[in-house]
C-alpha cells in the first residue's frame, strides 16, 4: 500500500491539505516531526509523496522548506493546495486567561497569532512546538509546561481541552500554500492552469545580475508569483532565489526561459510543473503565446537550411 507523509499529529493544517489528495484515499498516511523527515521519506522510498507547507499569505514562503528543497536533489513538486488558516487558545479545563504564562505553538502559528497574544497577554512566555496539535495534546502530558497553546479551531472536539479564544489569527483571511513532493521525474499534463518553481543562483554578486535573472521572464512574457532570496550558506552576500512563475514547461514561453536561466545562471534547480491550486487559466498576451515562439524557430531554420523566403 502506497504511503503518503505529513506533518502530524491527525489534525493538522498539512493533515488538511493532504485530505485535498485524491490520489491518497485509502493509503497509509505517514505522520512526521518535520519537513526534513518527510521528505527523507519520499528520498527513501517509504513515502511515495510527502505533503509540506511551502508559502503563507502572511509570513510568505516557509524557509525550512525552501532550503530543504534547495539541499535536497531529486525531488518534485506534483501538486498544490490552499488551506485557509486561523487559531483557538486552547487550554486544560480549569485554566483562565489570567492563569496563562506560558504559550505552546508551532512557530509559524505563532508568528501569525503574535499581534492578538501580545495584546491580550503581554507577559506571556512562548514554547515551540513541532505542531499545532501536538502544542495543544502536551497540555494534558504529566510535567506540562505550558499553560496554553495555539491550535486549529476545533481541537476541543478531539482532545479533553477548552478554548480559552477563538479567531486569534491577526490576519482571518491568511492563507498557507502546501506542496505534494515526489520523487518521480513525471511532469504533470498541462492544463492551462499551471504554476512553475525553480531555484535559481546567481552567478556572482555583480551590479545589475539580479535584473538580468528578471530579464529572463520579463522579455518572454512570464509573471513571477513568488519571488523569495534565501542565503545558499557558503559565504556573506550569496544568495539563490525561489521562485515560482506562472505557466508549464510545456509552454513555449516558460521552457524559453528556462533556457536563458540556464545559460545564465551556474545553478537552476526546476522543482516542476503542476496545476494551480485556484485553477485559474494562465493569461498569456498573443505576442507571448507558442504559436509566436514556434514560428521564430521556424523562420530561422529556414534562414539556417537555405530555404527560399516564403
Amino acid at each position: 500500500m502506497p504511503s503518503y507523509s505529513y506533518l502530524g499529529p491527525a489534525g493538522t493544517f498539512t493533515w488538511l491539505a493532504l485530505t485535498q489528495v485524491h490520489e491518497a484515499e485509502g493509503a497509509e498516511w505517514r505522520s512526521v516531526n518535520n519537513v526534513g523527515e518527510a521528505l527523507d521519506d519520499v528520498i527513501s522510498g517509504r513515502s511515495v509523496a510527502a505533503m509540506i507547507a511551502i508559502e503563507n499569505s502572511v509570513e510568505g514562503g516557509v524557509s525550512a522548506t525552501q532550503d530543504a528543497l534547495a539541499n535536497i536533489p531529486g525531488l518534485r513538486i506534483i501538486g498544490e493546495y490552499l488551506v485557509p488558516v486561523n487559531f483557538s487558545l486552547v487550554a486544560r479545563p480549569g485554566t483562565t486567561l489570567a492563569d496563562v504564562h506560558v504559550i505552546a505553538a508551532h512557530p509559524v502559528a505563532y508568528a501569525q497569532c503574535h499581534l492578538w497574544l501580545d495584546r491580550e497577554l503581554p507577559d506571556h512566555e512562548h514554547l515551540p512546538a513541532t505542531s499545532n496539535v501536538s502544542a495543544a495534546s502536551g497540555l494534558l502530558t504529566a510535567g506540562a509546561i505550558a499553560d496554553a497553546a495555539v491550535a486549529p479551531p476545533g481541537i476541543e472536539r478531539e482532545l479533553g481541552v477548552e478554548v480559552l479564544a477563538e479567531g486569534i489569527g491577526d490576519n482571518p483571511n491568511a492563507v498557507t500554500r502546501f506542496v505534494l513532493v515526489s520523487s518521480s521525474l513525471a511532469i504533470p499534463e498541462r492544463t492551462g492552469a499551471d504554476k512553475t518553481s525553480v531555484i535559481v543562483e546567481l552567478p556572482s554578486d555583480a551590479p545589475g545580475a539580479l535584473v538580468e535573472m528578471l530579464e529572463q521572464f520579463a522579455t518572454r512574457g512570464v509573471n513571477l508569483s513568488l519571488l523569495e532570496s534565501r542565503p545558499i550558506g557558503d559565504a556573506l552576500g550569496r544568495y539563490r532565489f525561489v521562485i515560482d512563475l506562472d505557466g508549464h514547461l510545456h509552454d513555449e514561453r516558460v521552457a524559453d526561459a528556462l533556457l536563458g536561466l540556464k545559460r545564465f545562471s551556474p545553478n537552476v534547480m526546476f522543482l516542476g510543473s503542476y496545476p494551480r491550486a485556484d485553477k485559474q487559466n494562465v493569461e498569456v498576451r498573443s505576442r507571448y503565446g507558442d504559436d509566436v515562439f514556434v514560428e521564430a524557430r521556424d523562420w530561422l531554420r529556414g534562414i539556417l537550411s537555405g530555404e527560399p523566403p516564403a
